[in-house]
C-alpha cells in the first residue's frame, strides 16, 4: 500500500524534501519534511521524539539515553533522562515530567553543519547521474564532557536531502593525562513502537518495527541482514511492562553495537571513532517500494556502487592471450579486463619481473580505453605459519572458521599480504581487484601485539584492516569487486546471489536461474550492486552442455545470457579467453553492448519486479527513472519453444508519467498509451521461441 499522496511522493520526485535543524526554545529538531528527530536540551539532552511525517506516525514510545559507552570498566550513560513510567508511548505532559540521571554524561554544547565524506571517491568512471558525495543535506553534533577520566563524546548525526534517513557514529576524544581503554559502545538506543505485539510466546520470531537499519561494520553475508547480524540487535524490552506481549518478548528496543570489544586503548590527545549507523523509515510494508527506499538509501550513502563497467574475466595470464582479449574488449565495447580466478596471477609475488609484466598489460591496455585488474584470494585458504591463521576461541585450534580457514589480519602474514598487495597495484597501475573469500567476521583468541590483544578486540582490529585497505583502493580510484557486503566500505559490488555449480548445469538452465537470480537480487540490491555469471568456457564441470565455447555454435544462447544480464542493467563474470571467435559473433556481442550503452542510465535504474522466469511463461521486468527522458525500460524474454503473444498490463507509477506514454519496441516509432486510474497500460507483446524483445518508455 502506498502511503503518501503521489504529488509529494519521495520516490518520484524529492527535490523539495530538504534536511534542517530548527532550534525552537529548549527543544532543537532534525528534519527533512520526511522525518523528523527531536531532543530536549534541557536539563539533559534526550530524544523525545522520531517521527514518520509521510505516514504521520511517531516512532518512538520512550526515552533511552543517546548512547552507552565503557571506559576502564566504567559504564557511562550519554545524556537521556529519566523518570517514564510507562514506556507504551509519551506524550508532553510525561517529557516535561522527565528528571536527570545523575550519572548521566551531560550536554556542554551543539554544532551544525554539513555532512563530511567518510573517504574520497573520485568518480574516475561512469556512474549514475546526480550523484553527490558526500551525500547533501546536514550534521547535527552533541558533545559531552567527563572529568574521571577527562575526555569529550561527541554524538555525530547527519540527515540528507530527499530520503527519510539519517546517519549516526561517535567520536571519543582523550583529552587527560593519560591512556584509558573504550571496552564497549552502544551508539544508538532506541524504544520504537512495536510492528506487532501478540499476546502469546510461542518461540515464533515477532516482527520487529519497520524501520530498517544496516552499519558499515557488515561482513559476512551477500545481504545486509546477515552482514550486519554483528551489530543490529533487535532486543526485548523488560521496563516495558504494559506490552501486550505477556512474557514481555517483542523485539522493539533497538541496540546498536559490535558483539564484543572493541577493546581499543586510546592515548591522550588522540580519537576514535566508532562505525556508522544508517537509519532509513519505511512508509509502507510494500516489498516493492521498501526495496526501491532502500536501493536508493545505497545510492546515496554508497554511490559509488553506480559505477558498472563491462570486464571481460580472462582465465590465463599468457601474453598473447591477454593482448588479444584487451583487443577484442575494446572493439566489443567493453571498458575493463580483469585477470581471474585461475588465470595464474600471484598479486603476492614483489618480483621486478611480476610487476614488468602486468605493467605491460596496463600500459597496452591503456591505449585501447580499457583498464585493467585481477583476482586475490584471502579467506578460505590455510596459510604457513599455521599461528598466522585465526584461532578459533572455542577449540583454542586454527580452523572452524567461516570459511573453513582464514589468515589472522593482524599477524605477520596478514600485515604483509595488504602490504604486497599495496605495492602490486602502485607498480602496475591496476583499477580492478576482485577480492575473494574477504574477511568474514571470525573471531581470532590469539595475542598479536601491538595490533591485537586477543578476542575482544580481534574482530574490530581486522575490520579497520579490511576496511581501511577498501577505503584506499577506492580512493585511488579502483573497482573493487567483493563477494561480501563491504559497500558502505567502498567496495563496488558483491555478488548478485547465486549457486555456482549451477553454471555446471545445461546452457538453457543456465537462463533461467540468470533471470531468477537477477529477480531475486535486486528486491534490495541496484542492478549494478550485483555480478552475475556467464562461463565462457567450462566453470565447476558440466561440459560441452554447460559452455559457450566454441562461441559460434552457440551464438543463440550467448545472445540470450547478454541481453539476460545486459538488458537488466547487471554485469557478469563474461569467464573465459575470449569474447568472440567470428565476426558474427563479434557483431552480436557489439550490437549488445551498444544497446546497452545506448539506454544505459535507464538500464541501471532500478527494477520494478513483474514475473519472475519458470521456464514455462513470459518472464519481465521494468527499469524506472522519473528523473530520465526515458522514463523505463522492459525487457521480455520468452524461454518456450513457441512464439508467445500476451498483453502485460504494465504499472507505470514509478516512472512519473500520470496521462500518457509512448512505448517504442526495438527503437520503432512509439505508440501512445494512456494511463488508467491506477498509472497501468495495457502493451501487447510478441515474443519469438526462445528470444527476447525490449520496449523504452516516454
Amino acid at each position: 500500500m502506498i502511503t503518501c499522496l503521489r504529488s509529494t511522493d519521495w520516490l518520484i520526485n524529492n527535490q523539495s524534501f530538504k534536511a534542517s535543524v530548527d532550534h525552537v526554545g529548549s527543544r532543537l529538531f532534525l528534519t527533512n519534511g520526511l522525518i523528523s528527530r527531536g531532543w530536549k536540551l534541557k536539563p539533559n539532552l534526550a530524544c523525545i521524539s522520531f517521527d514518520n511525517l509521510m505516514t504521520g506516525e511517531p516512532l518512538l514510545r520512550a526515552v533511552k539515553p543517546e548512547a552507552e559507552v565503557t571506559i576502564d570498566g566504567k559504564n557511562y550513560q550519554v545524556g537521556g533522562l529519566a523518570g517514564q513510567s510507562d514506556l507504551a508511548y509519551l506524550t508532553e505532559s510525561v517529557i516535561e515530567e522527565l528528571v536527570v540521571d545523575p550519572s548521566a554524561l551531560r550536554l556542554s554544547s551543539w554544532d551544525v553543519g554539513r555532512p563530511i565524506a567518510r573517504f574520497v571517491w573520485p568518480k574516475n568512471r561512469h556512474h549514475a547521474p546526480n550523484s553527490d558525495w558526500p551525500p547533501k543535506g546536514i550534521r547535527l553534533s552533541f558533545e559531552f564532557l567527563s572529568h574521571d577520566p577527562y575526555f569529550k563524546l561527541t554524538v555525530h548525526y547527519e540527515l540528507y536531502d530527499g530520503i527519510p534517513a539519517l546517519s549516526k557514529w561517535l567520536t571519543i576524544e582523550n583529552h587527560g593525562t593519560r591512556p584509558f581503554v573504550i571496552d564497549q559502545f552502544v551508539s544508538e538506543i532506541l524504544a520504537l513502537t512495536p510492528y506487532e505485539d501478540p499476546v502469546e510466546w510461542r518461540e515464533v520470531p515477532i516482527t520487529p518495527p519497520n524501520i530498517h537499519v544496516e552499519t558499515d561494520y557488515a561482513f559476512g553475508g551477500f545481504s545486509h541482514k546477515n552482514s550486519s547480524r554483528h551489530s543490529i540487535h533487535w532486543l526485548t524490552d523488560t521496563d516495558f511492562k504494559t506490552q501486550v506481549n505477556y512474557d514481555l518478548q517483542n523485539p522493539c528496543l533497538l541496540h546498536v553495537k559490535p558483539p564484543l570489544g572493541p577493546n581499543q586503548d586510546l592515548p591522550v590527545g588522540q580519537t576514535w571513532e566508532s562505525f556508522r549507523t544508517f537509519e532509513l523509515v519505511y512508509d509502507s510494508t510494500d516489498r516493492e517500494r521498501c526495496g526501491l527506499a532502500l536501493k536508493k538509501l545505497y545510492r546515496t550513502i554508497a554511490p559509488w556502487v553506480t559505477e558498472n563497467p563491462l570486464i571481460l574475466h580472462v582465465v590465463s595470464t599468457d601474453p598473447e592471450t591477454v593482448y588479444r582479449a584487451i583487443d577484442q574488449a575494446s572493439e566489443c565495447g567493453f571498458e575493463m579486463l580483469s585477470l581471474s580466478f585461475g588465470s595464474g596471477i600471484n598479486m603476492e609475488d614483489n618480483s621486478d619481473i611480476n610487476y614488468q609484466k602486468h605493467r605491460a598489460f596496463v600500459d597496452y591496455a591503456t591505449d585501447k580505453g580499457i583498464a585493467i585488474g585481477g583476482y586475490s584470494l584471502l579467506s578460505s585458504r590455510r596459510i604457513q605459519p599455521d599461528r598466522d591463521n585465526i584461532v578459533n576461541p572455542k577449540t583454542g585450534e586454527t580452523g572452524g572458521q567461516t570459511h573453513g580457514y582464514c589468515p589472522a589480519l593482524a599477524s605477520n602474514w596478514g600485515q604483509t599480504y595488504f602490504r604486497l598487495l599495496r605495492t602490486f597495484f602502485e607498480n602496475t597501475g591496476f583499477l580492478q581487484f576482485t577480492h575473494d573469500g574477504s574477511y568474514p567476521g571470525d573471531i581470532d583468541a590469539a595475542e598479536r601485539l601491538p595490533l591485537q590483544k586477543g578476542s575482544t578486540d580481534s574482530q574490530w582490529v581486522q575490520w579497520q584492516i579490511i576496511t581501511d585497505f577498501y577505503k584506499s583502493q577506492r580512493e585511488k580510484g579502483i573497482y573493487i569487486r567483493v563477494p561480501d557486503y563491504y559497500y558502505l566500505s567502498g567496495a563496488n559490488e558483491a555478488g548478485m546471489g547465486y549457486r555456482e555449480v549451477n553454471w555446471s548445469l545445461p546452457r538453457i538452465q543456465q537462463q533461467i536461474h540468470t533471470r531468477q537470480n537477477i529477480f531475486d537480487g535486486t528486491w534490495q540490491k541496484t542492478p549494478s550492486m550485483g555480478w552475475m555469471f556467464v562461463p565462457l568456457t567450462q566453470y565447476h564441470g558440466g561440459g560441452t552442455d554447460a559452455t559457450i565455447e566454441p562461441l559460434e555454435d552457440h551464438l543463440d544462447h550467448y545472445e540470450v545470457m547478454l541481453a539476460s544480464n545486459l538488458l537488466q542493467g547487471v554485469q557478469a563474470v563474461y569467464r573465459g579467453l575470449r569474447l568472440y571467435d567470428t565476426e558474427q559473433t563479434r557483431d552480436m556481442v557489439k550490437r549488445l553492448v551498444d544497446l546497452y550503452k545506448k539506454y544505459r542510465h535507464i538500464l541501471e535504474s532500478d527494477l520494478i519486479h513483474l514475473r519472475r522466469a519458470n521456464g514455462r511463461t513470459l518472464d519481465y521486468m521494468l527499469h524506472v527513472n522519473s528523473t530520465l527522458a526515458e522514463k523505463g525500460f522492459l525487457s521480455v524474454f520468452n524461454p518456450t519453444p513457441d512464439l508467445i503473444e500476451q498483453e502485460i498490463h504494465l504499472p507505470l507509477y514509478y516512472t512519473g508519467l500520470t496521462d500518457s506514454a509512448e512505448v517504442s519496441c526495438q527503437d520503432q516509432p512509439p505508440v501512445i498509451h494512456r494511463l488508467d486510474r491506477h498509472f497501468f497500460i495495457e502493451l501487447l507483446v510478441e515474443v519469438p521461441a526462445n528470444s527476447y524483445t525490449w520496449f523504452v518508455i516516454r
